[in-house]
């Protein structure tokens, strides 16, 4: 018996391969946060909180230091839990880079980090100063990647053709819009705001081809199944 895997697995293994490939920008960050989410394990709890807090981009952080949080705090994932976002980088990140290419990619992830935590941040500071909020909220632990996440989301509406974009865009408003509704915390407004900067990045999204139709791609990948 061949001990060699048959066409099916090496061609699946040739697919996952070049869909890495083809998102250079997504990947590299995941491997970034693997190896960060690794040395948050060997912290100790109290540790990992001073430690995270020194690059978390609350309002005191962004004072000081608004680059070098706005940077370091996308490194990092408050929870030590990876292979959830390993999944959810695929699934909307990968396929952003795809379409856009890595740079137009990349300015969606930055404008929606940096507009999303500003925006955030400033309303939460309006609640500090009228003391509708803990003058403690202003060092509070604030990092991690979801708000790029929801940009990137909300751009990939425009990657599908009407009227499957109507019911993504509708889910997602959905999504994100039910629990600032209820919660109404600054994260809440950060992600909601993060879903609007990559709706209003339609600008970025012109010249990537015409928009996919999940029917029309449906059948096609059942014709080429069909084939001998």
């Amino acid at each position: 018996m061949s001990r060699f895997p048959g066409p099916g697995p090496r061609r699946a293994a040739g697919g996952v391969r070049r869909y890495v490939r083809r998102a250079p920008g997504t990947y590299l960050w995941l491997a970034v946060l693997f190896g960060t989410t690794i040395a948050l394990h060997h912290m100790s709890p109290e540790f990992e909180q001073d430690f995270l807090r020194q690059r978390s981009t609350n309002i005191h952080e962004l004072s000081a230091n608004p680059v070098r949080v706005l940077i370091a705090s996308a490194l990092w994932i408050d929870g030590g839990h990876w292979l959830p976002y390993a999944v959810l980088y695929s699934v909307f990140h990968a396929q952003a880079e795809h379409w856009l290419g890595t740079r137009r990619w990349l300015a969606v992830v930055v404008l929606a980090h940096v507009v999303a935590t500003y925006l955030s941040e400033g309303a939460l500071l309006w609640a500090v100063h009228h003391d509708l909020a803990p003058r403690s909220a202003l060092n509070t632990l604030d990092v991690g990647v979801s708000y790029a996440l929801a940009g990137v989301v909300g751009v990939l509406a425009y990657r599908l053709a009407p009227p499957w974009r109507y019911g993504y865009l509708g889910g997602v408003l959905v999504l994100y819009g039910t629990p600032l509704l209820t919660g109404r915390t600054f994260t809440d407004l950060g992600h909601f705001t993060s879903v609007l900067v990559g709706l209003a990045c339609h600008p970025l999204v012109r010249g990537r081809g015409a928009p996919w139709d999940p029917v029309a791609g449906a059948r096609s990948a059942a014709g080429r199944l069909r084939r001998p």
